[in-house]
């Protein structure tokens, strides 16, 4: 009953004037910004972060997660009718939705996916809100070896795991390290890496390195790759309503998507992309309606992956509040805007800030609500943002980039790293090095080295006491596993084709 009274306190707060006109914002905002190809949540919010100096905690976090919600609905637009996925987590969308697009089907296969993102968004909102208060009660019984072999994991599983090659995820994580070290360090009072430049005595703005890398670089990737020419719109033809048998095929897809989506997005190294994969499997292998996948369009391989995706954006939201943990590149800038307000995510914060947690978790449900009403009978405005031309869209990046980053602190040094940051950023997306890890290392790095500080004081200095503490010892073997464990499956897999090929050889 404790959960039901904070969400109804939670409610009160979202339901403020302010803070509704913050979610609207947010979720309109989002939309579009989810509608237009190559831009996403990350580089929306990391524009926005120096809001934070000027506005309420609440409220902030309220338009952050409005955007985060919005982009996942206003990306399914772009997948549809464009066939040019916006993000990685609707590549699936774009398989069947474009095909039921050229059929003649585009209004069915928008009308699911806005349903479905709004129930599997419902469905992982309301994970967020029972599930998140019981990772507290476990996370409580961390200590300082627990909490560094935590993060030593999620350096693990968001760098090694997710990225197309290990080695590039672990370089861009030792990129955030380097970044994060930039500064006085607190235990010793020596400078590191200022290269005696004062304005770098207090470190590198988070805020700073996340608009450089997701806004400016980001822009200029896009920007380097825009092609001579116009992507073709396929119009949208018949009524945004779904027939009876649609309804029917879709919401068993809705429901398993979100159930497949919620608990893998809670993992460290859950992720969209997978959730979606798994969806579009299941719905091709349980659908009666095979003939329609690849060729005319199945509106189960809409449903499902898009209800996935929705769903396992409100799972990401559980690791980051309660444990402080990251798990994909829009966390991972929530989280240094967590910081940029001085709160630093984990166990303790639903005791210490306890309104803004429960005001943005009911605000969740609110964004839901608004996103169907403008999703639907809107649609026709958001495929006019399809035309807005590409210079003007990345030049005005670019200036909000500029604007905002020296409005922080007035000094020329923050826009020399914000480009330099912009530049490297640029060359990290050329040559597939995934840029999340970055933030990442940066915002954990620290805190990772002040746990090991602390778990070797207590220890008198023996650095056993990782492998010693039952939990600690469980949570580096996870982190091996997850480092290890893709490398040695592969071998054995080589090694039995292999065995296999080699049998009518014999024979």
């Amino acid at each position: 009953m404790d959960t039901f009274a904070q969400l109804a306190h939670g409610f009160v707060i979202a339901f403020s004037p302010v803070n509704l006109l913050w979610c609207l914002l947010g979720t309109t905002l989002g939309t579009a910004i989810g509608v237009l190809p190559g831009l996403g949540p990350a580089l929306t919010i990391a524009l926005l972060l120096p809001i934070t100096y000027q506005v309420a905690p609440e409220a902030s976090f309220i338009l952050f997660a409005g955007i985060y919600y919005g982009a996942m609905y206003g990306g399914s637009t772009t997948s549809i009718l464009l066939n040019t996925p916006g993000e990685s987590a609707t590549i699936v969308t774009a398989l069947e939705g474009n095909r039921m697009a050229r059929s003649g089907r585009g209004g069915a296969a928008l009308a699911t996916s806005a349903i479905g993102s709004f129930v599997a968004g419902t469905i992982g909102t309301l994970g967020v809100a029972f599930l998140a208060p019981v990772v507290v009660k476990f996370a409580l019984s961390f200590g300082p070896a627990e909490y560094f072999s935590l993060m030593v994991l999620a350096f693990i599983t968001v760098s090694a795991v997710l990225g197309s090659s290990a080695v590039r995820g672990l370089a861009s994580l030792f990129i955030g390290f380097v970044v994060g070290m930039v500064g006085v360090d607190l235990q010793t009072g020596q400078p590191r890496f200022t290269f005696g430049l004062t304005q770098l005595l207090d470190g590198v703005d988070v805020i700073i390195v996340a608009v450089g890398l997701f806004a400016v670089g980001e822009t200029l990737y896009v920007a380097s790759r825009r092609y001579a020419g116009k992507d073709e719109i396929v119009p949208l033809k018949g009524s945004l309503y779904m027939t009876a048998q649609e309804w029917a095929r879709s919401w068993k897809a809705w429901i398993r998507g979100a159930f497949i989506g919620f608990p893998i997005g809670a993992m460290p190294a859950g992720g969209a992309e997978i959730p979606t994969f798994l969806s579009y499997a299941i719905e091709k292998k349980l659908s009666k309606h095979k003939d329609e996948f690849g060729t005319t369009g199945a509106i189960e391989g809409v449903a499902g992956p898009e209800a996935a995706n929705n769903a396992s954006a409100a799972g990401v939201l559980v690791p980051m509040l309660t444990l402080g943990l990251p798990t994909s590149a829009t966390a991972a800038i929530m989280l240094s805007a967590f910081q940029s307000y001085g709160i630093n995510p984990g166990p303790l914060l639903f005791t210490t800030q306890g309104d803004l947690v429960w005001g943005l978790i009911a605000s969740l449900f609110i964004a839901n609500v608004i996103l169907v009403i403008l999703n639907l009978p809107l649609i026709g405005l958001w495929v006019k943002l399809l035309k807005i031309p590409a210079p003007q869209l990345y030049a005005g990046i670019l200036v909000f980039a500029t604007v905002g980053t020296y409005g922080i602190s007035q000094s020329p040094i923050d826009l020399v790293v914000l480009y330099l940051l912009g530049a490297i950023g640029f060359l990290m997306r050329r040559f597939d090095f995934p840029t999340a890890p970055v933030i990442i290392g940066m915002i954990l790095g620290p805190l990772a080295e002040a746990q090991f500080r602390r778990a070797m004081t207590i220890a008198n200095g023996d650095w056993t006491v990782f492998f010693t503490r039952p939990l600690s010892l469980t949570l580096l073997a996870l982190a091996f596993i997850g480092l290890l464990g893709p490398h040695i499956w592969g071998y054995v897999e080589r090694r039995r084709l292999k065995g296999q090929e080699a049998i009518p050889g014999d024979a």
